[in-house]
């Protein structure tokens, strides 16, 4: 079988965000799988328009190819006032039916709720979008105390979680569409 096509959207393009470094470290749990092929999708990357313009741009088109191609995802995400950031907002609207019958997870970070109020968010955009979001997630105090060897084994362990519920899910709806048609 082959494996999973695992996407990581990075979701925050702030200047000293945390998010590349998180991401990263959600990215090295991944790729330890056999059964998953791990391709990153940094937002900071993209050059999107301010506006959402008549016609695609070349850089909305490129970012839709990624979607498309991905047969799951993770969206790696801070809480900003309660939310998720407007850059991710924008780049998830840039896409419809790539995201369709598609499992979603969250690495979320944030101060107190690690980023829970996001994640709550977010699963509302991609139940609209017909996307599959999965019960687990993997949050990160930012003001937590100093990371120890049982705080990582965790974050560790939140992480295979999340990865099994979406290989899962993933290798579930890759069968199912290829069965039949999505109907929205």
């Amino acid at each position: 079988m082959a494996p999973l096509q695992l996407a990581v959207i990075i979701g925050s393009t702030r200047e000293g965000r945390m998010g590349d470094r998180i991401g990263r470290w959600f990215v090295d749990q991944a790729r330890q799988r056999d059964d998953m092929a791990v391709s990153v999708v940094d937002l900071a990357a993209y050059d999107f328009p301010a506006s959402y313009p008549a016609e695609p741009t070349a850089t909305m088109r490129s970012f839709v190819e990624e979607v498309s191609r991905a047969e799951a995802f993770v969206v790696v995400t801070p809480e900003y006032n309660h939310s998720f950031p407007a850059s991710l907002k924008q780049a998830i609207d840039y896409a419809y039916d790539e995201w369709q019958a598609k499992p979603v997870g969250f690495v979320s970070y944030g101060c107190r709720s690690v980023g829970l109020h996001a994640v709550d968010q977010l699963r509302t955009v991609f139940t609209a979008l017909h996307a599959v979001t999965v019960r687990d997630f993997v949050g990160v105090d930012l003001l937590g105390a100093e990371s120890t060897p049982q705080v990582e084994d965790q974050l560790r362990q939140d992480a295979q979680v999340l990865l099994d519920e979406l290989c899962w899910w993933g290798l579930a709806l890759r069968d199912g569409r290829a069965a039949r048609p999505y109907v929205s």
